[in-house]
């Protein structure tokens, strides 16, 4: 008889021995009080103090609404990842007052002036206003604007913004993940977001490191006004790492709405990827944040015309002061972006886009929630069924909490719940996303694999002793084969099926892509050209509930690849969809007496995204 595969992942999250590896949960991206957009949008209250405790599963005060919130399930790690750029500097003038000292009468006054209105936007809950006109002008595209794009505004510019108020939240941030992190019971890792933005284009980078607050103090976060240049942040982060003796990451988020930017085949600057180039991205980029709040990165219909799951939380609005149509292009979608590697590698040797993937939220409530049934918003101010309505504005419509995605969720299978195995696990690429439930899965490929190898206990042992996890790499083999498990979240709903996603290069050297579906649930039967029939839908659109009537609680496979070439470099990752679920908007309208969400769907179907694994001929395989 099959071993019941929930048991052997179980097995694998809660002992370390049996698979030397846990599964642990958490967001690598999170927005307090501390950063100034947060604050300027009513997140008055909720410092990394709350957000930490929220993560841990306390019960914490809403810092708009001021009612009691809590977690449904703890998290195992939390980074809070406030803004470098104005750090701690809004909330400190609106709580103590513009500092005048060494300023003139007639730069004070301007000072004071300035001052006074933005506290009276904030008091007045119009501060969202005041920080769009921080934002860039779309008029200009990169790399033209790029040194421009430097978050200045003709209102906040006058503000004096003493560099100590941020030396001084830093040491309180790191403080307070020192004083949350347990080793192997919770981990609070240190972090910040550089947020480079030039014309719109989102090039954000989450950096986290494993290092404690007294190593972390020795040095300033890395911001937008030091260097809009992603070549910048890297060549910084090599030096900062090699005078602390500090370990660092950074994590591409929101390529969806990065205008082609991110995942390019050329720097910022417009020039050619340099041999330097890509050895720096490649050393400090392992992973990409493939979901959150503000969209959906995966992929794209425009580029994966016969997906029928793509365009899955589509954001189409850009971070600037006015709106513009959103234009998805190639560099916006991660899928894309390993397709390009392969087709980089094949023209100079070196592929920069080896990304595994990982999920988090980008909440800026300091609170880490991807619940659909406990969303709390991207924003303090949307995180009432009131406020999330669809807005609009003489440009154009603008984004509502109603477009925002309660999402995701980073999932790290590593050796123990501490900062410096989480970040192994990261740099080792063996992580996936989800948009929020808490599915588990395994990948391992290799060569050899057969169903035989599901009948037995001892299946994680032997896949760990004859292949490489998700983020490996594969050397010249026969045929690769992959043995997949996947395990609902146990709260949520059912699986619907397994699909791997493939990309290769073909024989002129142009990357292609398939999806092929290796397990699903019930007894339908696949149809000719590979297609599998609508698992079905069992929502309620009165009540918001689903009836776990339909789907699988856990399903497995072990898949070889039909049209593998030996002479093809390629990666394959997987993707796990679940049934049909209420999504938050919907959920939101029911609760304001509503049938549906304006121009949004009323059910969604929940996903997991694992890294890939790669076939190199002639590569020798690694983990």
């Amino acid at each position: 008889m099959r071993t019941s595969f929930v048991f052997m992942l179980a097995l694998a999250t809660t002992n370390p021995a049996a698979a030397e590896r846990q599964l642990l949960w958490g967001d690598t991206h999170l927005h307090t009080a501390y950063s100034s957009d947060a604050y300027t949008n009513n997140n008055l209250t909720g410092d990394p103090d709350t957000a930490y405790r929220y993560a841990q599963g306390l019960p914490v005060v809403h810092p708009y609404h001021k009612a009691r919130v809590q977690i449904a399930t703890p998290l195992d790690f939390l980074a809070v990842t406030d803004h470098a750029e104005f750090l701690g500097e809004i909330r400190n003038i609106h709580l103590n007052g513009v500092d005048t000292s060494g300023l003139g009468i007639w730069d004070s006054i301007k000072a004071t002036v300035a001052g006074y209105a933005l506290n009276w936007a904030i008091d007045n809950g119009s501060g969202r206003d005041l920080f769009v006109s921080v934002l860039p002008d779309p008029d200009v595209s990169p790399p033209d604007d790029a040194e421009a794009s430097t978050l200045q505004s003709s209102d906040l510019s006058l503000l004096p913004m003493p560099r100590q108020v941020e030396i001084d939240t830093w040491r309180a941030i790191t403080d307070t993940a020192d004083k949350y992190n347990q080793p192997g019971v919770f981990t609070a890792l240190i972090g910040w977001e550089w947020s480079s933005l030039p014309g719109g284009a989102n090039l954000h980078r989450i950096v986290l490191t494993d290092s404690d607050s007294i190593a972390a103090q020795q040095y300033d976060p890395f911001g937008l006004d030091d260097s809009p240049y992603p070549e910048d942040l890297w060549a910084w982060l090599e030096e900062t790492s090699e005078k602390t003796g500090t370990r660092f990451t950074a994590i591409p988020h929101n390529s969806n709405i990065s205008k082609g930017y991110m995942f390019s085949d050329t720097s910022l600057r417009g020039e050619p990827f340099t041999e330097e180039y890509v050895a720096l991205r490649s050393k400090w980029e392992r992973v990409a944040e493939i979901t959150q709040i503000k969209g959906d990165s995966e992929s794209h219909s425009t580029f994966s015309p016969e997906d029928e799951f793509t365009d899955f939380e589509v954001y189409p609005y850009y971070i600037q002061r006015k709106w513009t149509p959103y234009k998805p292009q190639r560099g916006d979608f991660v899928r894309e972006a390993l397709k390009r590697g392969l087709e980089l590698e094949h023209k100079l040797g070196k592929n920069p886009y080896t990304l595994g993937v990982i999920g988090s939220t980008d909440a800026h409530t300091a609170l880490s929630s991807a619940e659909e049934d406990n969303f709390h918003g991207k924003l303090a101010t949307d995180s009432i069924p009131a406020n999330k309505t669809a807005k609009f504005s003489d440009d154009g419509p603008g984004a509502s909490g109603w477009a925002m995605s309660a999402s995701g969720m980073a999932a790290v299978w590593a050796r123990d719940n501490t900062r410096a195995d989480i970040l192994d696990a990261l740099e080792r690429r063996e992580v996936y996303a989800t948009t929020g439930p808490r599915m588990v899965v395994q990948v391992y490929g290799g060569s050899g694999f057969t169903e035989a190898d599901l009948e037995t206990g001892e299946t994680l042992a032997s896949a760990t002793a004859r292949g490489v996890p998700m983020g490996g790499t594969l050397g010249p083999v026969e045929t690769p084969s992959f043995i997949v498990l996947a395990a609902k979240d146990t709260t949520g709903a059912n699986l619907d099926r397994i699909q791997i996603v493939k990309g290769w290069l073909d024989a002129s050297g142009q990357s292609r892509e398939k999806i092929f579906n290796i397990a699903w649930s019930d007894d339908r039967q696949m149809n000719a050209d590979g297609s599998l029939p609508a698992v079905g839908n069992t929502v309620d659109l009165e009540t918001g509930q689903v009836e776990n009537s339909i789907g699988a609680a856990e399903l497995a496979a072990v898949w070889s690849d039909p049209e593998f070439d030996t002479s093809q470099a390629a990666f394959y990752y997987v993707r796990v969809l679940q049934i049909p679920t209420a999504r938050h908007s919907l959920l939101d309208a029911i609760a304001l007496g509503m049938e549906h969400a304006t121009d949004q769907p009323d059910t969604i179907q929940e996903r997991a995204y694992t890294s890939s694994i790669w076939y190199r001929p002639g590569a020798p395989g690694e983990g």
